[in-house]
Order: C-alpha cells, then sequence, then structure tokens
C-alpha cells in the first residue's frame, strides 16, 4: 500500500503500526531498524535485571486487605427496597423453575411407567 501512495505522488507513506500512528517511532534511517524512542529521542530506560525485593507475607497480605476495602468502597449498594424486589424476583424464579423440573419428573415418570409397566 505505500509503494501505492508513492507512486501516486503523495510522499506520504502509511504508518505500519499502532507506535508509528502515534509518532512514537522515528523512520528507521534515522535511528537504525526502527528502534522505539521517547519523545525526547531518547530510548526508554530499562527497570534493570536485578530481582524486585519481594515483600513479607503480612505486608502483602495487609496491602490485600487495604486493596478490598478500596474496592469495596467503590461498589454502588443497592438500596433496601431495591434489595426486597430482588431478593422476590429470585424467589419467584426458583419456586417457578422447581415447579417446572418437578412437571417434567413427573412426565418422564409416567411415560418410563407407560413403556416398561410396573
Amino acid at each position: 500500500m505505500s509503494e501505492d501512495r508513492e507512486a501516486e505522488g503523495s510522499g506520504q507513506e502509511r504508518p505500519r503500526t499502532a507506535a508509528d500512528r502515534r509518532g512514537r517511532r522515528t523512520s528507521p534511517s534515522s535511528t537504525g531498524a526502527g528502534a522505539v524512542t521517547t519523545g525526547k529521542g531518547r530510548a526508554t530506560p530499562s527497570r534493570g535485571d536485578a530481582a524486585p525485593h519481594k515483600a513479607s507475607v503480612f505486608s502483602r497480605l495487609l496491602r490485600f486487605l487495604r486493596e478490598v476495602v478500596a474496592e469495596l468502597r467503590k461498589v454502588i449498594w443497592p438500596t433496601r427496597k431495591q434489595l426486597v424486589t430482588y431478593t422476590i424476583v429470585v424467589l419467584v424464579f426458583v419456586t417457578f423453575m422447581v415447579a417446572f423440573v418437578s412437571l417434567l419428573d413427573w412426565v418422564f415418570g409416567l411415560g418410563i411407567n407407560a413403556v416398561f409397566g410396573s
């Protein structure tokens, strides 16, 4: 596709990757082999090869519990009216399903008795 644009004379090559479209990659001729660079023209620093320090079990447990509490604060809890409504809907649905399965069991039982006799 880029050859088509160059042949048309627009002079612009179509970006091949998302990084190219965002302007994060420089042209392959300026830095060689399409190296990824930041906006200031230098490579992104690495985090190093050293293994990260592992926190103690107690501190990890405390962090986990803090994050759980933080997530629970984000929850939109139902009002009492909504809770009662949802509970009634669930109970009606479960009652209907129990009655339906019981009816199917009874019908299949009659069918088995009719076929095999008792």
